[in-house]
């Protein structure tokens, strides 16, 4: 029994061999040429994008070329664009020695991810049953980008702890899990969620966390010198905060209706991420002695408004209403980092690298249920009776659907999207437990030089530099400064 219990241990423990040079372009070519099959076989141009679009036009009254979705959309798939890219990218690079893996796999993640959501989106969504294809335009470039955007939350609670193929393998389940669900609450259980809250930042937030959970390293202590953050890092890592901030109003109302819904939902996002930077500024000086800011804090917590206003953000919430959304999770955001983080990490075993659980999970949740509240308090006397029907899509089979039916539909996708999460990544996290995949060791975790070559001149920074640990609250208590340099 014990030899059983050792083999089982040493087949599914930490791998010390992290050569890819095999299995990362076996994986990508494979992949690949996979991508261009599938798309020749089932991805086509749609109405808009099409050469018979001139036809298209004159057939439908349409009199100018300026009325064609692209210069309605892509503006706003620009700055989706970007947040995935540069914003995903750059917040992952506070890691002293894996910046170029927080970028870096953020970029590989993205681009697979792209190409595979656009066919399982297009196979729930857009497929045609009599001739079998899908057809694109520049809307399902916008929702290849969310479905996304699920995967690379996903990554940040895996980040330096995974390597460049789990990270494909990552995504993806991470998409096809992310258009069953995201089939489920939007078609099935007809639910609304523009910028999502649930659909997105809810199901990727807990499928990252229960594979890191699946994932645990108890020896993770071992890479302890890199797991933190140096001057520069965290100066990198707001560069993607900022261009997250800027461009989440974009974000929450790219694919919301033209006209009142599109204009609502920019100034509702527009207004919660303003108040969600005072509260979360407030609680991080309240936290430290002599009131100074922690980096970390104002790297995520301030963003946290932008999520949870994700589902309610089209809806008739007042700029209020938006206020004081951004308010409240700014400081439940600020306060996951100073006590849920450690928490879990002491007791639930759960290692969360960038804190998905603070910005994305507990946030998207809460705007999942936010605007189940929302909808369930709609009223003809604030809508209007044609923007009720407008903003719910109360049509066709749901066309008798009350706002309080509404409300409880909405909730139930919210739980939708955590059971999705938690069981998808449980499920996925064994299958990453396999000892195939190059993984690093419990002792070379967070630190480029395991996949990445790095210049020559590259210094080795000094385990006395360590601060602004993601995941350990430290009370020592520093007089000048956050870190000193001993002199020799």
């Amino acid at each position: 029994m014990g030899n059983c219990c050792d083999r089982a241990a040493s087949f599914f423990g930490p791998q010390k061999n992290t050569n890819v040079r095999v299995g990362l372009p076996a994986v990508c070519f494979v992949w690949q040429i996979a991508m261009v099959v599938l798309f020749g076989v089932f991805i086509r141009y749609d109405e808009e994008s099409d050469t018979h679009w001139v036809e298209f036009r004159r057939e439908n009254n349409i009199t100018s070329d300026i009325e064609n979705d692209f210069y309605f959309r892509y503006p706003s798939f620009q700055d989706v664009h970007v947040m995935i890219f540069v914003g995903f990218g750059f917040l992952m690079t506070f890691l002293k020695r894996y910046s170029y893996g927080g970028v870096g796999f953020n970029f590989l993640i993205a681009a697979f991810g792209l190409q595979w959501a656009l066919l399982m989106q297009g196979w729930f969504h857009s497929l045609n049953p009599e001739t079998g294809k899908i057809t694109i335009g520049v809307e399902s470039l916008i929702n290849a980008d969310f479905c996304c955007a699920g995967s690379l939350i996903a990554f940040g609670a895996l980040l330096g702890k995974v390597s460049p193929v789990q990270t494909l393998v990552v995504a993806l389940f991470g998409v096809t899990l992310f258009a069953v669900e995201e089939y489920i609450i939007l078609d099935l259980l007809h639910c609304r969620d523009a910028g999502g809250s649930m659909v997105i930042h809810c199901f990727g937030g807990y499928y990252g966390l229960a594979i890191s959970w699946v994932l645990y390293r108890p020896n993770l202590h071992l890479s302890k010198r890199f797991h933190g953050a140096v001057y520069h890092s965290d100066l990198f890592a707001m560069i993607g905060t900022l261009y997250l901030w800027m461009y989440w109003p974009s974000f929450n109302s790219a694919i919301t209706d033209h006209g009142d819904g599109q204009h609502r939902t920019a100034i509702n996002t527009y207004l919660a991420l303003a108040s969600s930077v005072l509260t979360t500024v407030a609680i991080s000086s309240m936290s430290k002695k002599g009131g100074k800011l922690d980096m970390v804090h104002i790297q995520n917590a301030t963003l946290a408004g932008g999520v949870a206003m994700g589902t309610a953000a089209e809806f008739m919430i007042q700029p209020y209403g938006a206020l004081i959304v951004g308010f409240c999770v700014g400081i439940i955001s600020t306060f996951g980092y100073l006590f849920v983080t450690p928490f879990l990490e002491k007791y639930l075993k759960l290692q969360d690298t960038c804190g998905v659980h603070n910005l994305h999970a507990v946030p998207g949740m809460l705007g999942g249920f936010i605007g189940a509240i929302t909808a369930a308090a709609a009223t003809e006397a604030v809508y209007g009776a044609e923007g009720l029907r407008n903003t719910f899509d109360f049509e066709g089979e749901f066309e008798n659907r009350t706002p309080g039916t509404q409300g409880g539909f909405q909730a139930a996708g919210t739980c939708v999207s955590i059971a999705f999460g938690l069981v998808g990544g449980v499920c996925v996290g064994f299958i990453l437990r396999f000892p195939i995949w190059a993984d690093p060791g419990d002792d070379n975790c967070f630190d480029d030089e395991v996949y990445w070559e790095l210049p020559e001149d590259e210094e080795i920074v000094p385990p006395v530099l360590e601060y602004n640990n993601h995941m350990i609250h430290k009370h020592q208590e520093i007089s000048e400064s956050n870190f000193s340099v001993d002199q020799s």
